[in-house]
């Protein structure tokens, strides 16, 4: 039995901005279920301790003030949970990284330095909790001066650090640096220092054991000018010590045969909820009722990196091809309000929900086709995962885990039975076209698209095969500890 740390900024169901959240809440579940000692760090943001009383805590004086860590459970689980509570760090509520005017907080440097802080005295045991960990998992820039600051103590766990998204980096002006009463020596362009500003990542890609993201292909992708941020120099440089593990998916919330979210239930023994889906999919926004026009769907962030540019450069084409197009998401105003004016457009052919709507989101994956997800930068993702298992074609590029997790539909993988979606490979409006045009077409050869459906619902996207890979990285962490 192994004894972690979790360190996060995040965790579903207690709090949720992300993806990170979902690894936060479902990873440890997972390690905890194969045997082993997991407890997870995190900030006790005003929101989530409104909705928990009467939690034992600790005091404990830190840089800064007085500290107090609330003890608590994961929901559902016997999973603990430390949460950390300073006055004027995280007793705000809304959103746990950004003010009301949608800029960060201005004292976030200070607010994730005492996480980090805190961090170190659980993994060295010096809060009173008898407790030390063998393993501190850190996760993104929040909690990247752990391992950084661990490198001090004598004895101390072994370090892993998982990026998630590495355009998020954490970066602060040289003078938070010394705010911070950060040791000297950490101001170096081979330490915390990046291009003359304080880096918080730069703490977990220097100093932790091992560092992972949440990809094979996104591990190898950052090691590149495209996809490196900057930081591809360090990561070529440590790659012995680099990784990539996909992220599961909750098999239980995300089932078709047991889903409580959609009216149908159905599984690849039966799939004719699946099409009685489809027809409440298209009655809930008003569509013609019918399974002779494909549903394309999209749900997520209407950003650049999601390539929502790319499908409203493709919409005139887009809308001479049979199929109706639905879109679940929330982001730049700019590409809200253009895909309004399409859907005002073209009332009867495209569905907007803009925000975020759990259900819907499950009914949307199960009434689908087709899921289009066509980023350019993506670590792992989820979306292509759910919509496999919910027998929904996903049409993707080719990077990060979507390279991972979707096989190509070539006649050779046809063949064998392993094709699961489109993959296309330029970011360009006439790729994604001809993409769409190919599912679309396939979509129309019934025996060749159940074979499709039927290899994406029987893939293992389990969070017990990902957890058994991060037991691997963690004896290698250890065995590796500097």
């Amino acid at each position: 039995m192994k004894k972690i740390l979790f360190a996060t900024s995040e965790a579903f169901p207690l709090i949720k901005t992300g993806g990170l959240a979902d690894v936060s809440g479902s990873l440890p579940i997972a390690l905890n279920a194969l045997g082993h000692d997991v407890r997870i760090l995190m900030p006790a943001y005003a929101d989530l301790l409104a909705g928990l009383s009467n939690l034992p805590s600790k005091r404990i004086n830190q840089t800064g003030g007085m500290v107090e860590i609330f003890e608590t459970m994961l929901p559902g689980t016997t999973v603990p949970v430390w949460l950390v509570s300073h006055e004027g760090a995280f007793d705000r509520t809304g959103n746990p990284y950004l003010a009301e005017n949608g800029k960060p907080w201005i004292d976030n440097a200070e607010r994730f330095a005492l996480l980090c802080r805190v961090g170190v005295e659980v993994a060295m045991n010096r809060i009173g909790f008898g407790w030390k960990p063998e393993i501190v998992h850190c996760n993104d820039w929040q909690t990247g001066l752990i391992p950084a600051l661990l490198e001090d103590e004598v004895d101390r766990p072994a370090t892993v650090y998982t990026i998630h998204n590495l355009a998020y980096q954490g970066l602060f002006p040289k003078e938070l640096f010394q705010k911070l009463g950060l040791p000297q020596r950490f101001w170096s362009h081979n330490s915390l220092e990046f291009y003359d500003q304080l880096c918080f990542t730069k703490g977990g890609l220097v100093y932790a054991d091992r560092i992972n993201t949440v990809s094979p292909n996104y591990a190898v992708e950052i090691q590149g000018k495209e996809f490196g941020c900057g930081m591809e120099g360090l990561l070529k440089q440590r790659k012995d010590r680099l990784s990539g593990i996909i992220n599961g998916i909750d098999e239980d919330a995300w089932n078709p045969a047991t889903d409580p979210l959609i009216p149908n239930t159905f599984d690849l023994s039966d799939m004719t909820g699946k099409q009685k889906n489809k027809f409440a999919l298209q009655k809930h926004f008003n569509l013609s009722v019918g399974n002779n026009v494909a549903v394309l769907a999209m749900v997520g962030r209407t950003v650049q990196q999601k390539g929502i540019d790319l499908v409203i450069e493709a919409m005139p084409k887009l809308m001479e091809m049979p199929l109706q197009l639905v879109i679940l998401g929330s982001g730049e105003k700019k590409y809200e309000q253009t895909l309004k004016h399409w859907q005002t457009l073209y009332p009867d052919r495209i569905a907007l929900k803009l925000g975020y709507d759990e259900a819907l989101a499950h009914l949307i994956e199960a009434g689908s086709d087709l899921f289009l997800m066509p980023s350019r930068f993506e670590p792992c993702g989820l979306n292509q995962m759910y919509s496999q298992r919910y027998g929904t074609v996903p049409i993707v590029r080719c990077v990060g885990g979507l390279a991972d997790t979707v096989e190509d539909t070539t006649p050779a993988n046809l063949e064998i039975g392993t094709a699961s979606g489109v993959v296309f490979h330029e970011t360009s409006v006439e790729a994604l076209l001809a993409a769409t045009l190919w599912a679309l077409d396939l979509f129309n050869k019934k025996p060749q698209w159940k074979k499709i459906q039927r290899a994406g619902m029987q893939k293992d996207f389990s969070w017990k095969q990902s957890a058994r890979k991060y037991l691997d990285l963690y004896n290698l962490a250890l065995q590796d500890r500097h």
